[in-house]
Parts: structure tokens; sequence; C-alpha cells
């Protein structure tokens, strides 16, 4: 096996042997991690990727300007400082000098405005485009500054930058046209090899300027079956694993050497409906899928209850009480009754998709949703496929409802801007828009006091909910579990693997 040793235990290395210091203790050298998913990811390019499977591995490689810490807070990444103007309209930020790719070239002002600019081009098909619309040029006066200048002020707009589809890449690949192929990333790990829906090879990189990297690689095993995952862990073939069933989770701790760490999450479940077509483009229609719901039944059944009913906005800072939103208590009367009024009393058929593998709870939650739906006279039709499919099929937007895990983030408008704006770039993935969510949404956006935004996106969360376009269900909880061997892991709300970089692994 390879290892991969710090500048400074080699140069340490060498003195010794020159001064013939035989007995000298030395560092022992770092540890390679076995780890273990049983979701690999679909693609490597950081700004078109939207399956957690794919993030949750770029995240390891590449790195944003900012990093959201495990108390929700930006911290640095790339940038080691940044300030607004005094207008809000010009965003500046310096880069850490010690910053480089995996290949030893230092990340310049230059790559961060490529990389902003095939973000912001449309035939990149950026997953986060739309929440950038507000840069209107980017300057790069010297050779640690970057300086982007908005068309207004834009308070979320850090926030966004601190995700992976915010990610710095090289100028120099952009060019070359090998992002999604090769991955050069500024963080922890560089990715030796990928063998798709196999294995990842992971090293630690020797240029990362975020410290030191605890393990001198990362061993990814991608076993779909997570009851066999679990058999790895025990037996020590495995040191650390994601775990995505909750009843494989409640397992963990069975085992006297194993760890089970669980931490809710701001990602949620959801049912979306294409209000586009049929009859789900009438609205008490998409009202009595609401009503006819038990969102703590699906939750049950789905995750045996681990979690929480959730509205639209599940960061604890602007989260609503779901009692204060649209029938959010199960009502099969009122769900019945608006189906008569919409003119479908007799009901309908549509189709669910749903994705093997990501969530693992997706089959329940359609089964569930099926029953609950045929009480109102819709036949459900359940359509599962593999994941990459899915993705395919949900980014065009192809489906009358599916079943999703779609992420959370800190702010609302990051994490709702490219579904309910005009411009969102996700907004027929979204299939419903109405003026009241685009001004909402805006206003919310250029508004600095916390309290007003607190209130501007209740408001979004009790209209959004009302007009029924996706049924929000619950959020869950990520599981890690790993052996006594490893140290130093911490997890993270986002569902972040970022905190791999500090683990050790001991003997």
């Amino acid at each position: 096996m390879v290892r991969h040793f710090g500048k400074h235990l080699v140069s340490a290395l060498a003195v010794a042997t020159a001064l013939g210091l035989t007995g000298m203790a030395m560092p022992a050298a770092a540890a390679t991690l076995k780890m273990a998913w049983s979701q690999d990811a679909t693609g490597l390019d950081p700004h078109k990727q939207t399956a957690f499977s794919s993030i949750r591995l770029l995240e390891l490689v590449y790195e944003p300007l900012l990093r959201t810490d495990s108390e929700l807070n930006l911290a640095p990444a790339i940038a080691s400082s940044w300030e607004f103007s005094e207008d809000g309209k010009t965003l500046t930020f310096k880069l850490d000098p010690n910053a480089k790719f995996s290949n030893g070239d230092k990340v310049m002002p230059s790559d961060v405005k490529a990389s902003f600019e095939r973000i912001l081009d449309e035939a990149t098909s950026a997953a986060a485009r739309s929440n950038f619309l507000s840069i209107e040029s980017i300057d790069t006066p010297d050779d640690e500054t970057v300086v982007f200048n908005l068309s207004q002020p834009d308070v979320p707009l850090l926030t966004a930058m601190s995700s992976i589809n915010a990610a710095i890449v090289p100028e120099s690949a952009i060019e070359a046209g090998t992002i999604g192929t090769e991955a050069i990333g500024s963080g922890p790990f560089t990715l030796k090899s990928w063998d798709p829906n196999s294995k990842e090879v992971l090293e630690a990189n020797p240029e990362w300027a975020g410290g030191t990297v605890g393990v001198d690689g990362i061993d990814i095993s991608v076993l779909p079956d997570e009851t066999a995952i679990l058999a790895s862990l025990r037996t020590g073939q495995v040191d650390f694993a994601l775990i995505n069933d909750p009843l494989v989770a409640t397992l963990v701790p069975n085992n006297p050497n194993l760890t089970l760490n669980r931490e809710p999450v701001l990602s949620y479940h959801v049912l979306q409906l294409n209000a586009d077509e049929g009859a789900m483009k009438e609205l008490k229609v998409r009202q009595a899928i609401s009503c006819a719901i038990d969102r703590q039944d699906v939750l049950d059944a789905a995750l045996l209850g681990e979690g929480k009913v959730t509205g639209p906005l599940t960061m604890p800072a602007y989260a609503t009480d779901p009692s204060e939103l649209f029938c959010y208590t199960q009502d099969l009367d009122k769900a019945k009754e608006l189906m008569k009024e919409a003119g479908y009393e007799n009901g309908f058929s549509a189709k669910v998709i749903a994705a093997t593998g990501e969530p693992p709870t997706a089959a329940s939650e359609a089964q569930v949703i099926q029953s609950e739906l045929a009480e109102i006279g819709i036949k459900l039709d359940i359509e599962m496929m593999e994941l990459n499919v899915y993705v395919d099929r949900w980014l065009k937007g192809d489906f009358d409802m599916a079943v999703a895990l779609n992420g959370g983030r800190t702010d609302p408008y990051t994490m709702y801007n490219r579904y309910w704006t005009k411009d969102g770039n996700l907004a027929h993935v979204a299939h419903y828009g109405d003026d009241t969510l685009d001004t909402l949404m805006q206003e919310g956006r250029v508004e600095t006091d916390p309290a007003k935004r607190k209130a501007i996106f209740a408001e979004f969360s009790k209209h959004i909910t009302e007009m029924s376009p996706w049924i929000w269900l619950y959020t869950g909880y990520s599981y890690t579990a790993s052996s006594d061997k490893v140290q130093g892991f911490t997890a993270d709300p986002t569902g972040s693997l970022f905190g791999l970089s500090a683990v050790t692994v001991g003997e």
C-alpha cells in the first residue's frame, strides 16, 4: 500500500537518517479508512450533481469559497475572509494564499471567476444556477481578491456559495472540458480511482490548505445491501459506514465495538405533484391529495417514526409549526368533498416515480401514499427505477408524481429559489409557480432584518402548502456507524461527510 507522508514527517526522517538516530521515536503513519455506503455517485461534475450520493463524494474532493460548519455557521474554505459593501451590492473575497488544487496549482481569482461564469452559463445546466443570478460581473483586481458586483443586495448569497454545487474548479479544466471526467479539486482528498457502483479510492491531498488530514486515504466499497454493510462493520472489514435504512441503524448499538452517530438533518421527504397537466392542474385536487395523506403514518411506516412531520422550511430559525399549515391533519371527508367540487368524484389514475436506494424508504413511502390516495379514488401506479434513471426523469420534470428526498439549506431563499421563482432553473421540476411565491421569495432575498425575514418566509410556507403543488412529509436523520478504531468524526445537520477529513484510525 502506498502511503502519503506530510512534509514535516519526511524532513524528520531525512534528519534522523543523516544523524544516525536509528532509535529516534517517529510519529506513526496515518492509516487508510475502510468505508462503505449503499448508493454510489451518479457523476463527478460538482456543478451539476443533485443526488445525495454524488454530493457526499464530491464534498471530500472539491471546495467552495465557504462551507457550513456543524453549527450551521459559515466558515472559511477557499476564501479566508469576505465582506459586503455598505449598499450590499458588492461582495469581496480574500482567498487563502495557501489554497491549491490537487495538481499543485494555486487557486487563483481567475479560477473563481471561471467557475461562477460556468455555473451562470445556461448551457452548463448547473444545479444551483438560480442562486447566483444577482451576479452581474466578477472582478479579479489582484492574485488574492475576487469582487462580485451584484444587481441588488442578496442576503442569502453567502449561504449559496457554501454549497458543493458552487465548488471552485480549475479554469484550465473548464477550458479543457474535463470537468466531470477528472476530479481536480482543492479539498482534503483526491479521487485516485472510481469504479462506478463498486468502489472509490481516495487519497489524502497533500496540497490541502485546510489542515492535516487524519488518514492517508479512504477506500469506499459500494454495498447495496445495508445488512451486508452492518455485517462488514461487525467483522472489521469496514471501519465506517453511511447508513440510510433506519431499521439497520437501530441494530448498530447492539454491537459492543460499534458506535451509531444519529443527527437530525435539513433534507426533507416530499411528494411532488405535476400541477402542469391533467387533474392536478386543479387546486382542489391538489388540496384533496394533501388532506388525504397522513404524514405521520408515512413517517411511521417508512422510517419507524425516526423523524418528524415537517413543513417546507426545515431549518430551525425559520421552521413553521405544521399545525399552522393547510390540512396537515388527515381529513378524508374534506379530501373527498374537494375531489367532488373539482369534478373528480370518481377519481383518476396517475403514476408516481421513486428511486431504489435513495432514499431506501422511497418504496415504503410510495406504498403508503398509494393506499391513502385510493381512499379518495386516485389509482396510483408505482414506478420504481434505478437512481440514475430516476434523476434523469426528475430533472426533466417527467412525472405525474414523484417521491423525492431533497436537500435542505440554512436559508429559505437558497433552499427554494431554484423551484419557486420565475427564473428558477428547476421551475420545470416544481411544475408550479405564482406571483405570490415569486414576490415573497424576492422580498426575503433582500430583507436584512431577521424578524422581518422570518415573517416573510412564514407567509411563504402557509401559501405554498395551501396551493399544494408538493406535499411535504417529514425530515429524518443521517446515520453513520463506526468501529471503535475510528475517532474524531463530527456529524452535520446538512448530512455532510466533510468531517471525515478529521478522523483518525487506530489499531
